[in-house]
């Protein structure tokens, strides 16, 4: 399977939300929620690339055989994937400002391919390179989102 990056299937998600939404504007509601998620979104992966510059380590997921650390601080005390989550985010907003639930599907549709594709391929070769201490910080932090398991 050719490697994808993933901002390649958040562009894709967001052509097909336009094709999926209904063709009505947002109310100031949902354009308010939708800016505060999306914002708090792009929060979460700039403080991730923040995180990853401190450790001096790649934030490109399609080599993470280049990877020099496991980054355990920052978002990544909540989320093993805080890259994806942002996106995920983003997604979310975006179908919020769209309306409807049709515009959801594509949302699923990321969620599923980094979830069984992208992901296990990264967890592979973070567990074949940093072995005990990526495995440790592994069954401590959930993939998604969630509270430390320490």
């Amino acid at each position: 399977m050719p490697k994808v990056p993933p901002p390649v299937y958040v562009a894709v998600g967001l052509a097909a939300q336009h094709l999926l939404a209904p063709r009505r504007r947002p109310t100031p509601v949902r354009s308010v929620a939708a800016g505060a998620l999306a914002a708090g979104s792009v929060c979460v992966a700039a403080s991730a690339v923040h995180a990853f510059s401190r450790k001096h380590t790649t934030v490109n997921p399609l080599v993470p055989e280049r990877s020099t650390a496991v980054v355990v601080d920052g978002p990544f005390r909540y989320t093993r994937n805080p890259m994806y989550v942002s996106m995920t985010g983003v997604l979310t907003a975006h179908a919020l400002l769209r309306g409807g639930w049709l515009p959801l599907v594509p949302v699923a549709a990321f969620v599923a391919v980094m979830d069984r594709i992208q992901i296990p391929a990264e967890e592979h070769a973070l567990s074949w390179s940093f072995g005990r201490t990526y495995e440790e910080y592994r069954r401590a932090t959930p993939r998604w989102l969630g509270p430390p398991r320490r």
